[in-house]
């Protein structure tokens, strides 16, 4: 047993102090309650020595990743604390670094719940071993003995007090900055490369061969997985495999976003051709986030050039969302009009019929919610709104 004097941080009263100013950009906290449980509470008050000498401490036990135990003093520490319990939360590890704590001591009841009226909490405070700090955290007057003894909390000559420590340190920011992912660029490299690394598979497409790795292709792609492993893989394990609807140059866009989870640069004229065809090629080979790239780069392309053309990609390929953007740019009538004889349109009404009945219900019902907004904005008047959709829209 330690018959050292304290170098204590005292508070008397019920919180008093005031915690020290602090910034910090990140505080993280431990947590830890300590149970001291004194037995045979009559014993420890006999004694003859000094009160600052007949001291107790706890077993030690770990927070915030240091060791802590704790001072009990039966008959106080100081000759003005005698008639008192002192209590102190003491920092046994030899640190050079400075430790930020705070602790709260309560007297528990029978049912090991904290009593209020005999609650303390201290400031938070530095201190360590070293240097002017203090090494101890408590309190000289804890508890006046009296009223221990009167509380119905001493039972059995035996009592307990419940020790709330939270050890805080602030976050040092890291030095160390963790580079992007370049996983792309080395993919990329084994597509590239002019000696093709273990490449495995040929396609022959739009007249020019391409060669790549099958586990990269089953990997990314679900329709390469049956074809290149599934149980029709026989024909795929000796010659070149030959793709007939589609252009070289949409394949070795396809096979970089594969590679690389990215298309080639283009520039915007480009990049719309570019995302038509593409389209179907994600849609035919299962690459779900290849095709919304793709419905986003054609929803911000429509125009009266394109719109048809952009609607059957929809319709054919199940892209709802490209659909509904391509109906809201019809919605104005004179852009119907204009575009209602090309030959675009014709294409979209003889490929996907039921369009049509989707084009006019989508542009009766916009008509419609305006004429209700305007005849509730015109004092009641009731509007008559006419459609009129060209004649070869029903031919």
């Amino acid at each position: 047993m330690s018959t050292a004097t304290p170098t204590p941080y005292v508070v008397d009263g019920d919180c008093g102090g005031t915690p020290p100013s602090r910034s910090a950009s990140t505080i993280i906290a431990a947590r830890t309650l300590h149970v001291l449980t004194i037995h045979g509470y009559s014993d420890t008050l006999k004694s003859n020595v000094d009160p600052s000498q007949h001291l107790l401490l706890s077993s030690p036990f770990s927070a915030g990743g240091h060791t802590w135990c704790i001072r009990y003093y039966p008959i106080g520490c100081t000759e003005e604390s005698k008639d008192f319990i002192s209590i102190y939360l003491v920092l046994q590890d030899t640190v050079t670094d400075v430790v930020s704590a705070q602790v709260t001591f309560s007297l528990l009841d029978q049912q090991r719940n904290p009593v209020p009226s005999h609650t303390l909490t201290t400031p938070l405070l530095k201190f360590s071993l070293q240097g002017t700090l203090p090494e101890a955290l408590g309190y000289n007057s804890f508890i006046r003995r009296d009223d221990l003894e009167r509380s119905g909390h001493l039972k059995d000559d035996c009592f307990a007090i419940g020790v709330h420590v939270v050890v805080t340190k602030e976050a040092v920011p890291s030095s160390i900055t963790v580079p992007p992912s370049d996983m792309h660029l080395h993919y990329g490299d084994l597509l590239s490369s002019e000696e093709r690394y273990a490449t495995d598979v040929e396609f022959l497409v739009g007249g020019e061969t391409f060669t790549a790795h099958r586990l990269v292709l089953a990997a990314r792609s679900p329709v390469f997985m049956v074809e290149l492993f599934g149980p029709m893989k026989e024909g795929t394990t000796v010659n070149k495999i030959h793709i007939f609807d589609m252009e070289a140059q949409v394949f070795r866009a396809l096979l970089k976003f594969i590679y690389t989870d990215m298309l080639p640069e283009m520039d915007q004229e480009d990049e719309t051709a570019m995302a038509q065809h593409l389209l179907v090629a994600a849609d035919k080979y299962g690459l779900h986030r290849l095709k919304m790239i793709c419905v986003e780069i054609l929803s911000n392309h429509i125009d009266a050039y394109s719109v048809a053309t952009i609607l059957v990609l929809a319709e054919k390929h199940y892209c709802y969302g490209l659909k509904e953007a391509c109906f809201e740019f019809l919605n104005s009538s004179a852009i119907l009009s204009a575009i209602v004889n090309t030959s675009d349109f014709q294409y979209l009404i003889q490929s996907c019929p039921d369009v049509l009945e989707d084009i006019s219900f989508n542009i009766v019902a916009r008509q419609l919610e305006r004429a209700i907004f305007l005849s509730e904005n015109q004092e009641g008047q009731i509007n008559s709104v006419e459609i009129r959709i060209n004649s070869v829209m029903t031919n």
